[in-house]
């Protein structure tokens, strides 16, 4: 029997992707599991995902940390988790004001323990599969995308990422960030403050997600 790929759309709205299981908060959604993102944990048990895919959803919950922590929960280790997120410098990023948090593109380095100087954040650890940042078009047609995404192709190049972010970015404004990264992780060390015993979801979260098991 073929193996059957699980694929988790956090935040799907009416744009969930296909053949994965949607969870969103909102009822008007084609979510398959209806649940406030902002409270953890999610109706799943651990390492339960092949591939969890959060496009625009980040940037609205009300805490950053716990929320990737329960991604990395629920994926299988060595699982992706693809993240789609406006860049801070986004101009359009002040039109939503359901808007909550800004992401650079080192945003995501205290989940590297090798790279963070904050690594007694979380116990939570993701692996860099790929980081790009689109931008504006005008400074698109310039190249300034390609240069500033250079260390992608030749990571000795990383430096044009830090001088675009550093110094060009307030006038140069980026647009989107895509982060693909992979959960890894000795799951004894995560805590979670809102579960109890390891593996367990709490009574209230429950929801009946038997039809997509």
């Amino acid at each position: 029997m073929q193996y059957r790929k699980r694929i988790l759309d956090v935040g799907c709205g009416q744009n969930k992707y296909p053949g994965a299981i949607g969870i969103d908060a909102n009822p008007r959604s084609h979510a398959d599991v209806i649940h406030d993102l902002g409270i953890v944990p999610y109706p799943f048990a651990n390492d339960e995902f092949d591939e969890l895919i959060c496009r625009h959803v980040i940037e609205h919950v009300p805490d950053v940390m716990a929320f990737v922590a329960e991604l990395h929960r629920i994926t299988k280790p060595g699982g992706r988790i693809k993240i789609v997120t406006p860049h801070y410098s986004n101009p359009d990023w002040a039109t939503d004001p359901t808007h909550r948090n800004h992401f650079n593109s080192y945003s995501f380095t205290c989940f590297m323990p090798a790279k963070t100087p904050f690594p007694f954040y979380t116990n939570a650890e993701l692996k860099p599969i790929h980081t790009y940042v689109s931008l504006a078009n005008l400074w698109r047609a310039f190249g300034l995308e390609f240069i500033t995404n250079l260390d992608q192709r030749w990571p000795s190049f990383r430096f044009t990422r830090k001088f675009w972010e550093f110094y060009l970015s307030s006038i140069c404004r980026g647009k989107e960030l895509h982060f693909r990264v992979r959960s890894y992780q000795d799951r004894s060390l995560v805590s979670l403050s809102l579960t109890g015993k390891r593996g367990n979801i709490l009574p209230e979260t429950r929801t009946n997600i038997q039809n997509f098991r």
